[in-house]
């Protein structure tokens, strides 16, 4: 499995120590920046970048790293096909694996140490989706466009 990797300044160095990790049990890490350290840069560029290629890469999966995870979990979730997850222990990312099909792991490079990276990382990339009737409609309704008032 391809992984796409990115990180913001916040996110740097954790991003770098688990590309590393990743590479040396055997996946395919794609790099997707920041590919300096940065202070200040922006969260945006590497979501954008890791959304945009897990989309037009079927079966591969993301991995973003910002401060706290949510500017990187709202970003990548604005691309149609990208399901990203916002998770803090390994319950949250089995779940999210299995009953949304999140493609996109988004992890808190202020509120995790190495440990628990790994531990998560490893339940999101090895948990299968339950292909069930109704979490597959409700996936799909995630897609769907509609004008508010």
């Amino acid at each position: 499995m391809t992984i796409y990797l990115g990180a913001d300044y916040r996110g740097f160095e954790k991003k770098n120590w688990l590309r590393d990790f990743l590479e040396a049990q055997g996946h395919e890490v794609i790099d997707d920046g920041a590919y300096e350290y940065r202070e200040g840069d922006d969260f945006n560029d590497p979501a954008i970048k890791v959304a945009k290629d897990v989309r037009e890469n079927h079966g591969s999966m993301g991995i973003l790293i910002c401060d706290s995870a949510h500017g990187v979990t709202i970003q990548a979730n604005r691309f149609k096909g990208i399901r990203a997850a916002h998770c803090d222990n390994a319950e949250s990312a089995i779940l999210a694996r299995e009953h949304d099909d999140a493609n996109v792991l988004c992890l808190s490079a202020h509120f995790m140490d190495e440990d628990l990276i790994k531990d998560i990382t490893d339940k999101f990339l090895n948990t299968n989706f339950t292909n069930l009737e109704r979490r597959v409609r409700r996936i799909n309704r995630l897609d769907e466009r509609e004008d508010y008032d």
